[in-house]
């Protein structure tokens, strides 16, 4: 089992050669950090193959959780998905080695090139639609859709976007799993910030908060404080407004508005999203996409912002909150 305890010698001189096999590059920088974990750019000794290690904090994580997260991601296998490679242990943490991906997170790549359009916002959608229709076939439900865990591979004319991190996801075997509530809410289904049952539509609500942060640059929920956040997301309070959204199509704000539905059975689910004829090419409402770039100036903003969002803190308190101020009023 994948991160198991040993205590056979023999086993263990197996694991410290599999941990030798990997090295950090030397003066590489953590390419990036979760609310559990450091992922390092590596290479494998002899062949030079650069990959990223996630590195989960033992102190912080159970080890029950790392297996949970190794067995959903050795059944996967999907062009969308990042790949696992291999795994190990050192004394502090758990290991993951997963595919490079050498274009970086999405948004850092949609800064760092610019010309955004409205048609290759359509392309990095239906690269993510395309994991989530694979993963929900099996009944998984990756429960931390954002910005963040959207990875580019390829060049600037065919980029690929991969879904990454699993650490939250879980295939739904039942109607009654309630996820905690940890962190920044930004993305988060009225469901779970309400700790009901979340399904696999769940995660079609996320996909429409990135949908409109892709297109504006900016949240559409974001508050002074997490529980007026929550709270906007359970009141569906939010709009377009003419600053952020000026020259985008209206296609693109039906799209969204599609799957931000407070009920999760009203919202599409992801094989059917596909079929949307906005994020088609050669349709007549593709063609009617809006053809002038995109401002990303907001996105700079956005990707500062986020970085100091990782508290993993669970945030029951919130949900008294919000429970407590939808209430009719007597």
């Amino acid at each position: 089992r994948p991160c198991a305890s040993v205590k056979n010698p023999r086993k263990r001189r197996r694991r410290q050669r599999k941990r030798a096999s990997w090295k950090t590059v030397t003066g590489s920088p953590e390419t990036a950090w979760g609310r559990f974990s450091v992922v390092k750019r590596c290479d494998q000794r002899g062949t030079k193959r650069t990959v990223a290690v996630k590195h989960v904090n033992k102190k912080l994580m159970r080890r029950d959780r790392v297996t949970q997260e190794l067995n959903l991601l050795q059944r996967l296998q999907h062009p969308h998905i990042v790949s696992l490679i291999d795994t190990y242990e050192t004394p502090a943490s758990y290991a993951l080695v997963m595919e490079m991906a050498d274009q970086g997170r999405l948004l850092d790549y949609i800064v760092s090139w610019g010309n955004l359009t409205e048609e290759k916002v359509a392309c990095y959608l239906r690269d993510i639609l395309e994991a989530l229709h694979y993963l929900h076939n099996s009944r998984i439900v990756h429960l931390d859709v954002k910005p963040e865990n959207m990875l580019v591979t390829g060049t600037s004319g065919q980029p690929t976007v991969k879904l990454t991190d699993f650490g939250d996801a879980v295939q739904l075997n039942s109607a009654h799993y309630v996820h905690p509530l940890l962190g920044s809410p930004e993305f988060a289904s009225p469901e779970l910030v309400l700790g009901e049952p979340v399904s696999l539509n769940s995660d079609m609500w996320s996909l429409g908060v990135v949908t409109y942060v892709l297109l504006s640059g900016a949240s559409p929920f974001l508050d002074e404080s997490a529980e007026e956040t929550c709270l906007n997301i359970c009141q569906l309070d939010f709009s377009f407004p003419r600053d952020y959204f000026q020259g985008v199509s209206q296609a693109a704000r039906d799209f969204i508005c599609l799957l931000l539905r407070t009920d999760p059975g009203r919202r599409p689910p992801a094989g059917l999203c596909l079929q949307e004829p906005w994020l088609q090419v050669g349709t007549a409402e593709g063609r009617a996409r809006a053809e002038g770039c995109l401002d990303t100036s907001r996105l700079i903003s956005f990707i500062d912002r986020r970085k100091h969002q990782t508290d993993a803190r669970a945030m029951g308190g919130v949900r008294s909150f919000i429970q407590s101020r939808l209430q009719p009023q007597v």
